[in-house]
């Protein structure tokens, strides 16, 4: 099964990405749990696409495909053509600083990467795809 959406990129639209995920892995058999964290990782992903990657530019727009595969797992693909961020060279800061310098953010891409099984970087006509793989059994 497939699902697509096309999102501007304001933070006001994390919300809708976050019901347009949760939805659509709703009737594959997922727990709860499953579906919040991979939720959580694609609302960061966004996040930082929406922020950094385009400086909150409601002109400017991603997309995002899921794909749900019986018996193999779910792929997320985010289609952007912003300023490229390869998450898999990103270093964690050391948790004890950051809770030191009272320092908000820096802990996202941490869970992005603990949450997903596979992340991977693509150029595809002209745009960056984010693929984010995570195996789960699915129904």
């Amino acid at each position: 099964m497939k699902y697509r959406i096309t999102i501007a990129c304001t933070k006001d639209k994390l919300k809708e990405i976050r019901i347009f995920v949760r939805k659509s892995l709703q009737n594959h058999g997922l727990d709860d749990v499953q579906i919040s964290a991979m939720v959580l990782a694609i609302d960061e992903i966004s996040a930082n696409l929406i922020i950094h990657g385009h400086d909150c530019n409601p002109k400017d727009k991603f997309e995002l495909n899921i794909e749900v595969i019986k018996g193999k797992g779910v792929i997320f693909k985010i289609y952007d053509d912003g300023d490229i961020f390869d998450i898999n060279s990103y270093e964690a800061p050391n948790i004890d600083d950051l809770i030191k310098r009272q320092r908000k953010g820096g802990v996202g891409l941490i869970l992005v990467k603990k949450i997903m099984d596979e992340i991977k970087l693509d150029s595809v006509s002209g745009k960056t795809c984010y693929r984010l793989y995570k195996n789960v059994e699915i129904d």
